[in-house]
């Protein structure tokens, strides 16, 4: 998939969730992408930029670097 200008894991954390939930949250928006879904990603969007959620983990300013998965 291309990437957009927001996603399902970015209204479900942002840089308050690890690397592995955000890929999870992808890969559950892949399976189950649709018109309504877009459209409620779009107006959730809206909502948590107003209200400024999931901007940081408690822990870091940002997100955490990304060092690749963990091998099997």
């Amino acid at each position: 998939m291309k990437p957009g200008i927001t996603g399902w894991a970015q209204i479900n954390g942002r840089n308050a969730i690890s690397w592995e939930e955000k890929f999870n949250l992808d890969i559950l928006y892949v399976d189950n992408r649709s018109f309504w879904l877009d459209l409620k990603i779009i107006f959730l969007t809206i909502f948590k930029v107003l209200r400024q959620e999931g901007i940081s983990q408690s822990d870091h300013t940002t997100m955490e670097k990304f060092h690749g998965t963990k091998s099997i």
